[in-house]
């Protein structure tokens, strides 16, 4: 693909930034406070929405129940539609109540199974207010020892709440089923891997996609041929995009591994998937620790950018051809030489071209905006895990 090509199709990329971004966030053992952190949705939508005025590729942002509970949803769609951006998908929250100390949809107690259902019809509702068409669902259900609960009957509860839920979706809406290999439990994740949410879809019908979280694998796994097979199928609904060493880090999206995300973009490129309205929607979902909230998912987004961009210009005949010939070192230069190519030109032309400054870290830097809401977001309650 020509770059005047690669730059049209580059356009058409649009990443959603997750509300819980822009919060106090971090590990287990310590969530570090930051200066100007939002004290409310509201502030939080703000923070999104200039993401996207210096990248131009964020028009959306994600929202989190109950974490952006707000008591009028249409009013926040409405804001947010002010600020230059829409209110996405909606994310359950079935994992931060007592009551769901040993699961929730697949609790051995009905009384809780209700409970978080009914938390997931709720949800849908709040999609109806704010015009979303996407359902997040992640499930921390699972057991830590052998024995203590029956595996196939914790199906069989699963099952029964996706049901109900997906039969209350609008013709328009979807629901995107995550997985994670382990935490918070660590003997059975009752969701643990794309294949358990698969067949969960495939059983529920056309509005079921499998949500895949780049950091939700076994060490090793290769998730480019996860990708590809469930394009395959028609049924990858969503990416999560972030990184990670060991486990679920939460690094920001490209940095450590970048060749792991140009082999999954090259797969998206392959498939046509790369512009809006294609079903495929690209996610970040990251809960930064230690470096600032909102140039973290500039950064992020620049760094999928770049990834995309070079899956563009992988040269597809000569690949092909390399395929079919049995040439493995040729077909494999093939993609190396675009990995290896220097792409940044590009995607300033890119943000050039649509108005933006092109090296939107110093752009926001320079805007004065992180010392601006340092100053004014004092008092109140400052957004974090859980809130």
């Amino acid at each position: 693909m020509d770059t005047t090509t690669a730059m049209d199709a580059l356009r058409q990329l649009q990443i959603e930034t997750p509300s819980w971004a822009y919060g106090n966030s971090g590990t287990r053992f310590k969530v570090f406070a930051q200066a100007g952190v939002p004290r409310d949705p509201y502030e939080k939508v703000a923070d999104a929405a200039t993401v996207h005025r210096f990248t131009g590729s964020a028009p959306s942002v994600a929202i989190h129940i109950p974490w952006d509970r707000v008591d009028d949803f249409a009013h926040l769609a409405a804001f947010a539609r002010g600020e230059g951006v829409s209110l996405g998908t909606v994310n359950s929250n079935v994992f931060q109540d007592d009551d769901y100390m040993l699961g929730s949809v697949t609790n051995p107690d009905p009384r809780i199974r209700r409970k978080a259902t009914d938390h997931l019809l709720e949800c849908v509702d709040i999609m109806d207010a704010t015009g979303s068409s996407d359902l997040k669902l992640w499930f921390s259900d699972g057991t830590n020892y052998p024995g203590q609960d029956d595996i196939r009957l914790r199906q069989d509860r699963l099952y029964e709440a996706l049901a109900e839920v997906y039969a209350r979706l609008g013709s328009d809406q979807r629901m995107l089923l995550e997985y994670k290999l382990f935490e918070p439990a660590f003997y059975t994740m009752d969701v643990p891997d794309w294949g358990v949410s698969f067949a969960h879809c495939l059983k529920l019908g056309d509005k079921a996609v499998v949500c895949v979280d780049t950091g939700h694998h076994a060490p090793g796994t290769n998730i480019e041929f996860i990708v590809a097979f469930l394009l395959r199928e028609g049924k990858l609904g969503a990416f999560d995009f972030n990184s990670r060493f060991y486990a679920d880090d939460d690094l920001m999206a490209g940095s450590a591994d970048p060749f792991q995300l140009f082999r999954i973009m090259h797969e998206v490129v392959k498939a046509g998937v790369v512009n809006a309205g294609s079903g495929v929607s690209f996610m970040l979902d990251q809960c930064h620790n230690i470096e600032p909230k909102i140039p973290g998912q500039i950064r992020s987004i620049m760094n999928v950018q770049e990834a995309t961009a070079k899956a563009l210009i992988v040269d597809q005949p000569s690949l092909t051809a390399a395929q079919l010939a049995g040439d493995v070192l040729g077909a494999n230069g093939v993609l190396m030489d675009a990995y290896n190519t220097d792409v940044r030109d590009l995607v300033r032309e890119l943000r050039a071209s649509i108005g933006l400054d092109p090296e939107p870290m110093q752009a926001y830097a320079a805007s004065g905006y992180a010392q601006r809401i340092s100053d004014e977001r004092v008092g109140g309650s400052q957004a974090g895990w859980g809130a």
